[in-house]
């Protein structure tokens, strides 16, 4: 789903603006979306994407046209070849359908669901670079809580973005949720230090990312390892953080960078995990289907 899409339906229906719902239903091969990709039609605007291109604007004339003629539902079934002008070369199928109550309520159910299951981002650091970052990180499908020592730094965050006053930084790692992505970049070298020596031991982390140069690297390796850290985990530490080797210390570029890694990060070991989780049912599956010897 495109994040959003249900709050904005609700204002259109509490305003009793006509909408329609787009969705896409089917997606086989290579297509702009993927399945469940939502979008509003109203009779001037739109909100949401299901991938622009013809498809899109044949998705919006229809969707304008059932506004006209008071139509409840329909379907587009669209081959995406050089009959419409795109060559993605797959097969979609839209569902058109007049927006109400009812249908409002499965897609706040569905982006709830959704929400549930956004990877999970932690950023030690609400000063200059943190908050950049946080306003980065809010419009994409991450769960994100800025963690700050000072309370009084939160109060500028996004609205979207969890802000958590603490005292013990390092101990917040240890109740973060699994596979979380960790950021560091707090106020002080020997706080930076102690977070990203416990983000490290968990061993669970998709990202562990410390602000700094290549000598507070150097520096940090040399303190991780006088306190027995294993050095193989040391390995998966990103310092300095954001676009290595673009030398620009500007807030805004450094979060744009950071965003892209931890973004990556993330949605790949979302992956790895949702791949296992198939694997391992099947798995189970195929051994109750199994004849006894």
């Amino acid at each position: 789903m495109n994040p959003g899409v249900a709050a904005a339906l609700r204002q259109q229906l509490a305003a009793g603006v006509p909408t329609i719902v787009v969705r896409v239903d089917r997606a086989q091969g290579s297509t702009p979306r993927d399945h469940d990709a939502t979008m509003l039609v109203t009779a001037s605007a739109i909100e949401g994407t299901i991938g622009g291109g013809r498809l899109e604007w044949m998705a919006i004339e229809r969707a304008r046209a059932m506004l006209r003629e008071a139509a409840a539902h329909d379907t587009l079934d669209v081959p995406l070849g050089p009959a419409v002008g795109q060559c993605c070369g797959g097969h979609v199928q839209l569902a058109l359908t007049r927006a109400d109550t009812v249908l409002l309520a499965a897609l706040e159910a569905d982006e709830a669901r959704e929400r549930a299951n956004w990877p999970s981002v932690v950023l030690f650091g609400a000063g200059h670079v943190g908050r950049a970052l946080a306003v980065a990180l809010e419009p994409l499908p991450l769960a994100v809580t800025v963690i700050e020592t000072r309370a009084e730094y939160l109060a500028a965050l996004p609205p979207r973005i969890r802000g958590l006053p603490s005292a013990d930084a390092p101990a917040e790692i240890r109740v973060a949720p699994t596979r979380s992505a960790f950021v560091v970049a707090t106020h002080s070298h020997q706080l930076d230090y102690a977070i990203t020596e416990a983000a490290l031991a968990r061993g669970d982390a998709t990202y562990v990312g410390m602000i700094g140069s290549v000598t507070k690297r150097v520096r940090f390796a040399r303190w991780f390892a006088a306190r027995g850290g294993d050095p193989v985990r040391l390995g998966a530490l990103v310092c300095p953080i954001g676009g290595q080797g673009v030398r620009d210390k500007r807030p805004t570029v450094i979060a744009a960078f950071v965003a892209a890694e931890v973004l990556a990060s993330a949605l790949r070991a979302q992956g790895n995990a949702d791949r296992e989780g198939r694997d391992g049912r099947n798995r189970e599956r195929a051994g109750r289907d199994r004849p006894a010897a």
